[in-house]
């Protein structure tokens, strides 16, 4: 792990997986961290070198609370990726995550590109206002009882999952969410016609519709029309985190794509 600083003079945590192979760079989405990654890093570290990095206001980061643009964690990702000082074979987000790496691929030259049911319109007002109002009877807590509760809530999830959690919302405050909301206008977060003409190889991993965030009219598009370099992959029996919750079947459509490209 290392100090990497972006360009408004803040710094983020950037951890490695694996000692060779090409790299993977990951996008972590809301109340997650860089160690949400983990167990998919130590699937794939045989083969590939796998970063990630806290996001502001998440994890080891979790000291900024200024509203995040899709403008401002674009920039940070290609801060992160100039770091790591080598082609980005692989560019992987999820959620928020999954739209900062759709919107950035191009910027860090990034060949590949895989998002986990990306965020890819501003989402509603009301589903902000029960998320924070969720968050703010969780963070409520503080020290280890906030930590304890958090083992709790995801009991149902793998172990490592768990406690990749406990490290993304172990000091987090509700600002970076609310700044999410209030930093981004809908008409300046949509992405949906962007990723129907994408221009790189992209794997979109998707739970069925009713646990996605993707709203209706655009995922169903996008099973219709996406671009020639874009492969639909419906992984069933998952929710919105597919590679902690689906990880078997989200593994294995990422092994069979990863392998249709030529890559190891």
């Amino acid at each position: 792990m290392h100090k990497v600083a972006l360009d408004d003079g803040r710094e983020t945590t950037l951890e490695r997986w694996g000692e060779n192979g090409p790299a993977i760079l990951c996008i972590h989405g809301m109340t997650s961290s860089r160690r949400s990654w983990q167990r998919l890093a130590e699937h794939l570290a045989s083969r590939y070198r796998i970063y990630a990095y806290d996001q502001r206001g998440h994890g080891d980061f979790a000291n900024c609370s200024a509203p995040m643009t899709l403008a401002r964690c674009t920039a940070d990702a290609a801060a992160v990726a100039r770091t790591i000082g080598e082609p980005i074979e692989l560019l992987v987000g999820h959620s928020w995550g999954g739209a900062v790496a759709l919107a950035s691929a191009q910027q860090i030259a990034a060949r590949n590109v895989l998002a986990i049911d990306p965020m890819l319109a501003q989402l509603p007002s009301q589903w902000y206002d029960e998320f924070i109002d969720d968050l703010t009877v969780q963070f409520s807590q503080h020290g280890e009882a906030r930590d304890r509760s958090i083992r709790e809530a995801y009991s149902s999830w793998h172990p490592v999952d768990v406690e990749g959690k406990v490290h993304a919302v172990s000091t987090m405050s509700v600002a970076p969410i609310a700044g999410l909301r209030d930093a981004n206008p809908a008409k300046t977060w949509n992405l949906c016609e962007r990723a129907l003409a994408y221009p790189l190889p992209l794997l979109l991993a998707l739970p069925d519709p009713e646990e996605s965030i993707i709203p209706p009219d655009c995922y169903d598009r996008l099973l219709r029309e996406a671009a020639p370099e874009t492969v639909v992959a419906r992984i069933p029996n998952g929710d919105h985190n597919l590679h902690r919750t689906a990880f078997e079947p989200f593994v294995a459509a990422l092994d069979g794509w990863l392998e249709m490209r030529g890559l190891p």
